[in-house]
């Protein structure tokens, strides 16, 4: 080869004057361990360098990146300091066994080449010796180049090839999800240990009536149990292991089809960011490489798994138009995420004001007016539409209660079965284990004490687990509630057929009466006028309903006192006070303008508003008299006035309820008699 025969010629002293670097690499950490006749070809440039005239201690070996593809140059430390050392003009000459070992880039190779060009550093490989100032050779390396990268895309698609082919036809073996594996034949099945077939089971049954993955982990939590999960890497690779149940476990085990029995490949595509970084990209379906529904026995059905989905998309805490639903809160809002509005089909938000210690909703449609400076869309207040709402659910929901409610507690008790039988199985392989430990103890040489002593360590630490889950399984049992009786399932037959009161009672938990509005109402569109409000309810049956209701008073106007409160005063303030007003009202269920039950100061403040006339200026209107002016017209002291009213001697009625009274006119023909005064006799001691 001419380049190569022309070799010595392209060294010059000022090449010598500088270091060599011996670029020594290897794709993976297998080929490191096995192909070592590569790796000593590469170390064996050395002499190479030495024969054009290096001295020994002038060549620089770099072997950091062994392990390590060329495909990028991101992670590998030891090609971006060669690159640094010859953008420094301190090479003299780069030595690499062919260029796939430099570079499998032709971005990283290019760069490195013109970098070599401008400092004037040779690059050697096993064929010979090359100036990349020269325009033929730099010609051979940039051929070179591109058939090193294009070799690398042929392996992969080689390779890449095998992989599709196999997974097309549901025939690739890949990692399995905790509660599945592969048996003798490589088929898929559920895991033959019966504790992690329950657990993954269990998990589906909490989810299904809870309807959501944080709910699913609390009550994991609350019933002691844990989870498995295997060793993916490291020297326990494949081992089976328990632990807490986490959230993002849930989740991820809800989105994986495997569950659902479909066979599944291409659901995350790799992505490459700037700097050689890679990031884990979601593929829609559509655009998966393979998925082949039934392909082995799973936990759950597609249909199961389709609704789950749903289910978690619903619950998503997205925001803007992503938004869904949302999963139920605990605020007053009872259509919080399903009420839409009528006028621009957006979904609705809630506000709350606080007004006497109690949170009031109120159902605001302002995206539109945030976005581009408009007025609100539109505004309600949410107590009207709820109340109507959860009426018209009670009446779509009573005829079905007791049958309902008996099975919801048929299937809590047999949720509480499984938990239990979980802790079961728990308690059964820490005894096992501990059998395991107690064999490998009484197998040992009793002499050989380094092991012996291992070993009794061992079965000491399995007997502690097996007491600790003991002792967590009877404590479980204890607090678990017994199955109800015939005699309680009556009561609570008795009890829900009154589902008014159920729903109103304050112990009902809000987030509760959420869930079940989600069960029968898929969302609420409302639209309003200045006095009515027109909310049609779209049910999960598919039925419809349209409620129109009165649009409630805001301002003065919805504090005003209703008229039939004021003529009610008007009448009874002849025969009663204030305070026994006050409670007459509350038995005929008439509430103040503020909605509030009456008492003594509120009545006061409306005689006083409304200018209706008092008690005092009727009885006065009458001719009765004050205390003063009957004193006077007796010619008796004031006392002496109440001393005789008390009496029943002089005639007056109360005219407030602080205990003040006016008086009648005295007759003057018939004067009220005198009571007679003076202590009683006293009675003679008997003998």
């Amino acid at each position: 080869m001419t380049t190569a025969l022309a070799a010595p010629s392209k060294v010059s002293a000022a090449h010598l004057s500088r270091p060599a670097l011996l670029y020594v690499r290897q794709s993976t950490l297998k080929q490191v361990v096995n192909n070592t006749e590569s790796a000593l070809r590469q170390y064996d440039l050395r002499g190479r360098a030495i024969a054009l005239g290096w001295a020994a201690d002038q060549v620089t070996v770099i072997d950091i990146d062994q392990g390590h593809s060329g495909a990028s140059a991101a992670d590998r430390e030891g090609f971006q300091h060669l690159v640094a050392e010859v953008s420094l003009g301190r090479a003299g000459i780069v030595l690499g066994l062919e260029c796939s070992r430099l570079a499998r880039n032709s971005a990283d190779w290019h760069q490195l080449l013109e970098l070599c060009a401008m400092t004037g550093t040779l690059i050697c490989d096993e064929d010979g010796l090359y100036d990349p100032r020269d325009f033929n050779d730099r010609l051979v390396l940039g051929m070179k180049g591109q058939m090193s990268e294009a070799e690398l895309h042929f392996i992969r698609a080689r390779l890449r090839g095998g992989v599709l082919s196999k997974a097309r036809r549901g025939e690739l073996i890949v990692p399995l999800p905790v509660g599945l594996a592969y048996d003798a034949a490589f088929h898929v099945i559920p895991d033959p240990d019966t504790a992690v077939r329950g657990a993954v089971a269990h998990l589906f049954s909490v989810f299904e009536k809870t309807r959501s993955a944080t709910a699913v982990v609390r009550a994991f939590r609350a019933e002691g149990l844990t989870f498995p999960w295997r060793h993916r890497a490291g020297p326990r690779k494949g081992e089976l292991d328990w632990k807490p149940l986490s959230h993002h476990v849930v989740l991820r085990i809800l989105h994986n089809p495997r569950y659902a029995g479909a066979f599944t490949f291409g659901r995350r595509r790799d992505q490459v960011l700037p700097g050689g970084k890679h990031r884990s990209v979601k593929v829609p379906r559509a655009e998966w490489i393979s998925f082949i529904p039934g392909a082995h026995p799973g936990y759950i059905t597609m249909d199961q798994y389709e609704a789950n989905v749903a289910v978690l998309a619903a619950n998503a805490a997205a925001r803007g138009k992503d938004r869904a639903a949302g999963p139920p809160r605990e605020g007053n809002a009872l259509l919080q995420g399903i009420i839409i509005c009528g006028r621009c089909g957006t979904r609705m938000t809630v506000r709350y004001h606080r007004r006497r210690g109690t949170e009031w909703p109120d159902y605001m449609c302002q995206r539109d007016g945030i976005e581009n400076a408009r007025p609100i869309c539109t505004a309600l207040p949410g107590t009207v539409v709820d109340h109507a709402v959860a009426r018209l659910m009670i009446a779509t929901l009573t005829p079905l209660a007791v049958e309902a409610a008996l099975a919801v507690t048929a299937e809590l008790e047999h949720r509480a079965a499984e938990a239990d039988a979980l802790r079961a199985a728990h308690v059964e392989r820490a005894r096992y284990h501990a059998g395991q430990a107690r064999r490998r103890y009484l197998a040992v040489d009793p002499a050989n004490r380094l092991v012996a002593d291992a070993l009794e360590a061992d079965w000491n630490t399995a007997l502690r687990e097996l007491s600790d889950a003991q002792s967590a399984y009877d404590k479980a049992r204890d607090q678990h509630a017994p199955a109800l009786t015939a005699a309680e399932q009556d009561k609570i037959a008795r009890l829900v057929t009154d589902l008014p009161a159920v729903w109103d009672d304050p112990a009902t938990p809000m987030r509760e009466r959420k869930r079940i509005t989600r069960l029968l109402v898929t969302d609420v569109t409302v639209t309003r006028t200045s006095d009515t409000i027109t909310a049609h309810v779209r049910l999960a049956g598919g039925q419809h309903r349209t409620l129109d209701l009165e649009m409630p008073k805001t301002g003065p106007e919805a504090r005003k006192t209703p008229p039939e409160v004021l003529t009610a005063i008007g009448e009874l303030l002849g025969r009663h006070t204030s305070g026994e007003i006050a409670g007459i009202l509350n038995q005929r269920g008439l509430a103040s303008g503020t909605g509030e039950p009456f008492h003594r100061l509120i009545v006061d403040h409306i005689i006083r508003a409304h200018r209706i006339p008092t008690r005092r200026q009727r009885l006065r209107g009458q001719g009765m008299l004050t205390l003063a002016e009957t004193a006077a017209a007796l010619g008796i002291h004031p006392q002496t006035v109440k001393a005789w009213r008390r009496a029943g001697n002089v005639r007056a009625e109360r005219y407030n309820d602080k205990g003040e009274y006016l008086y009648y006119p005295p007759d003057p023909d018939n004067p009220p008699a005198r009571p007679k005064t003076g202590r009683p006799p006293k009675l003679a001691r008997q003998a």
